[in-house]
């Protein structure tokens, strides 16, 4: 894509940017001229991500906060608007998985999953969304997944939580969409992340297979035969947010080699 500067003086916070997608999400939102704000549970990750962005010579700053408690979100918004003014793109990005079968009695593994899939998006939209109505502009783009959109086994709650996100995305889109405010969902697949590592290493465990060929089950979901790569998550991202795609609201978006369709 050819568009350096398409996003300059805008304010995008990025939450889960500490790693895996929401690091590349950074990385293009910084190439497009956006001021990034990283926000994250863990300081010393964000800030390695912060520096390699300013040694790029992009405007960055970083903010930790847990999204599944909105005291904790409002701080980190406001610390974030003291930094670069009011924020204009919102990426939600921060989650986590995790598999059980339906039989098993995990309430932590359930609440967990809802508390920052879905509730940390609610919070952090809540969060942004008066300034963007005030300035008649803002972009949001939910990071949910195929698992948003589809059933998979063992994942119930995985599924519960991105299914509300698409459910949530579809909502707020509507009730902003007169206000030059857009706000939608990405929807991976498999991605090349140390949560599909960290996934395969729970399949060997239970199948005795080797890692490897516990990847390669998960990229043989997508017809391609192969993981998506974070970049191109984050290129979509970025379309989102440009200048041109101000008409895409309420859509959820597959990145899955047409696993989907």
């Amino acid at each position: 894509m050819s568009d350096a500067g398409s996003l300059n003086g805008r304010h995008a916070l990025v939450t889960g940017a500490g790693r895996g997608i929401g690091v590349s999400i950074a990385r293009r939102l910084a190439a497009c001229g956006a001021k990034v704000t990283l926000l994250g549970r863990t300081a010393a990750t964000l800030e390695s991500v912060a520096n390699e962005l300013k040694a790029a010579g992009a405007q960055a700053h970083c903010v930790v906060a847990d999204v599944s408690k909105r005291e904790s979100v409002d701080a980190a918004f406001a610390a974030a608007r003291a930094v670069f003014g009011g924020i204009d793109l919102l990426i939600n990005n921060a989650g986590q998985a995790g598999s059980a079968p339906i039989t098993k009695r995990d309430d932590q593994l359930w609440n967990g999953l809802l508390a920052i899939n879905l509730t940390g998006t609610y919070f952090c939209i809540q969060a942004a969304l008066p300034e963007m109505m005030k300035n008649n502009f803002g972009r949001i783009v939910n990071i949910a997944s195929t698992a948003g959109l589809t059933g998979y086994a063992y994942v119930a709650a995985y599924c519960a939580a991105k299914h509300g996100v698409v459910g949530l995305t579809r909502a707020v889109a509507r009730e902003v969409a007169s206000r030059n405010i857009t706000v939608n969902a990405v929807c991976p697949g498999y991605t090349d992340t140390d949560i599909v590592q960290d996934a395969a290493r729970k399949i060997a465990a239970v199948t005795g297979r080797s890692i490897s060929d516990a990847v390669q089950v998960m990229a043989k979901t997508n017809p391609q035969g192969r993981l998506i790569q974070p970049e191109e998550v984050a290129n979509t991202v970025a379309w989102l947010c440009m200048p041109g795609s101000e008409s895409i609201t309420g859509q959820s978006i597959v990145v899955a080699g047409g696993e989907l369709m």
